[in-house]
């Protein structure tokens, strides 16, 4: 991949076989506010490197794709303005303009694949947003899935999809949804959507298990999605968020915030109704899906 620059570190890390975990930079941008995105993104890669693995949190700093970025870089795309959200389409753009760009699920899926790193964490992926079989705003998240060899840990689809069409959609693209200790897909900030899944695993072994043979069987396999739920003792009722959503949707209408700008007003939104709550849970399932993802990647390479 041309305009890639993959840091020491990764690349040592990578020709040496060890585990390596690909985190994105548009939760630092665009998902959670400032200091609290700083916070959390150090807590991630404290987390992979407590749990044996090395981060790569990945984004596009003067043009350039960059695969481990250094604490003064993340900094940036914490605190300055005009960040572009970048989803695979939005490469060239941002490239030739020498831009400041911060990964979504999808670009970070391509990087990191393009790098040979095969296990990624994040919040929740992108999918069918509610009311799309008229608007059609369907996430690039999911075709992504069907062109990258890797693996997502996360809390499920983000809860303000539809989330039963995001798993339709994930199923038509031959892309294993596999759980973490229950069977319940969780919905980002409550440990059960309401749909249950055909495969799970009780630990890591067994997730990284899974990911080989899917890899070593499926002729030119994409991702897989495993879902980790938040921790118990902080997550939230699906019922209490289901609340608050709908009255996010309701004021993302009226101002009529429509494509990339959705989701970072619904989750702020959220926040606000919710006192912080929905806040707090999405910084520790970030950090929670951080230190998973490094024990599978680590598993993996055992």
């Amino acid at each position: 991949m041309k305009h890639l620059v993959i840091r020491p570190e990764i690349a040592d890390a990578l020709a040496a076989g060890h585990a390596v975990v690909a985190l994105e930079s548009t939760v630092i941008s665009h998902g959670l506010p400032h200091p609290h995105n700083l916070e959390t993104a150090a807590a991630m890669e404290a987390a992979v490197r407590g749990a044996g693995a090395i981060p790569a949190t990945i984004g596009l700093i003067d043009g350039e794709i960059v695969a481990g970025l250094t604490a003064s870089e993340v900094e940036r795309l914490a605190t300055a303005s005009g960040v572009t959200k970048v989803s695979r389409r939005d490469f060239g753009p941002v490239i030739a303009a020498r831009g400041l760009g911060a990964t979504t699920v999808a670009a970070t899926m391509m990087v990191a694949s393009a790098c040979g790193i095969r296990f990624f964490a994040t919040g929740g992926i992108g999918g069918v947003h509610r009311g799309a079989q008229s608007t059609f705003d369907i996430s690039a998240d999911l075709v992504e899935f069907s062109l990258s060899r890797v693996a997502v840990v996360c809390a499920g689809p983000k809860a303000v999809l539809d989330i039963g069409l995001t798993l339709e959609v994930l199923e038509t693209a031959g892309v294993p949804v596999i759980g973490f200790g229950s069977s319940q897909l969780p919905a980002f900030y409550s440990t059960d959507s309401g749909f249950t899944l055909e495969h799970w695993a009780s630990d890591a072994t067994g997730l990284a298990r899974i990911a080989r043979a899917h890899w070593d069987c499926v002729d030119h396999g994409g991702g897989l999605l495993i879902a980790n739920p938040p921790p118990a003792e902080s997550a939230i009722p699906r019922p209490q968020v289901e609340e608050w959503i709908a009255t996010a949707l309701v004021e993302a209408d009226r101002e009529k915030i429509r494509g990339k700008a959705l989701t970072p007003f619904l989750l702020s939104h959220l926040a606000h109704v919710s006192g912080g709550r929905t806040l707090g849970v999405n910084k520790l399932l970030l950090v929670n899906n951080a230190k998973l993802a490094a024990e599978v990647a680590v598993a993996y390479r055992s």
